[in-house]
């Protein structure tokens, strides 16, 4: 069992629930020392973003971080290096896009994310149909290829990401893109209740949890939460100390 899997799964056994912040590698102050204080925060396992022009999952704070990272030369290699720089016991995944690996090379890819103690990888345009080879790859390596479940999916396609998911299944909340929501949404719980009879998987929901009390509800059903746009708000506007406070907030709130 990978050690994202093993965190996870343990945070579950001990009856907690797991927070995940999402950081955007290569935006101005997200370093090593960054992932150190989220990790000091209560994070149970940190999401870092590998930057990508046509960021089609993420809403106007991400994109706009992925802006800045690209536009000061971010590159794979910086991401991974800042994780390195970072030496957190607690485990890591990166999440970018398709175009990225394929261009990079999925095998090596995959040794790159080893080399740098990466335990598992979030690629949301890469679908199921299209993920055993990748998946392939990364479990030779000891790292999750994580799938993603969204509202609105036919209970056979559930299945199969299930069969196919490593580490946790990525529960999405909601339709749309991520950014912060005035309320969670009703399907968090439809997702979370469809995929759970077709896997002992943790079940972690994420994409528009933008309050600590909105992570609060979601924890009461799912086995953990992400918490991505509302994180980088405060990183954005020029204020980490504020982006390491709130996350200690939703740390508190999810139980």
């Amino acid at each position: 069992m990978s050690n994202l899997e093993a965190t996870l799964r343990a945070v579950r056994d001990r009856g907690a629930k797991s927070f995940v912040p999402y950081v955007t590698g290569g935006y101005p102050g997200v370093d090593g020392g960054l992932l150190r204080m989220l990790a000091a925060a209560g994070a149970d396992a940190i999401e870092v973003g590998i930057p990508h022009s046509d960021p089609i999952m993420d809403g106007g704070v991400i994109q706009e971080a992925s802006r800045v990272a690209l536009q000061r030369g971010t590159r794979i290699g910086d991401v991974l290096a800042s994780i390195v720089d970072a030496a957190i016991e607690i485990p890591v995944a990166v999440m970018t896009y398709a175009n990225i690996v394929h261009h990079r090379g999925y095998e090596a890819f995959c040794d790159d994310l080893a080399r740098s103690g990466v335990d598992g990888v979030i690629v949301p345009d890469l679908p199921v149909d299209e993920v055993e080879r990748f998946a392939a790859l990364g479990a030779a390596r000891g790292i999750d290829v994580v799938l993603l479940a969204a509202p609105g999916t036919t209970a056979e396609r559930y299945r199969a990401i299930a069969a196919a998911s490593h580490g946790f299944v990525y529960c999405v909340a909601t339709y749309g893109v991520t950014g912060v929501r005035d309320q969670l949404s009703v399907t968090a719980r439809d997702v979370v209740t469809a995929v759970r009879p077709y896997t002992d998987l943790p079940l972690l929901v994420g994409v528009g949890i933008a309050t600590p009390e909105q992570a609060g509800e979601a924890s009461a059903f799912a086995d953990g939460v992400i918490v991505g746009s509302a994180l980088m708000a405060p990183l954005v506007a020029g204020d980490p100390k504020a982006a390491v406070e709130l996350s200690g907030a939703f740390r508190s709130q999810i139980v």
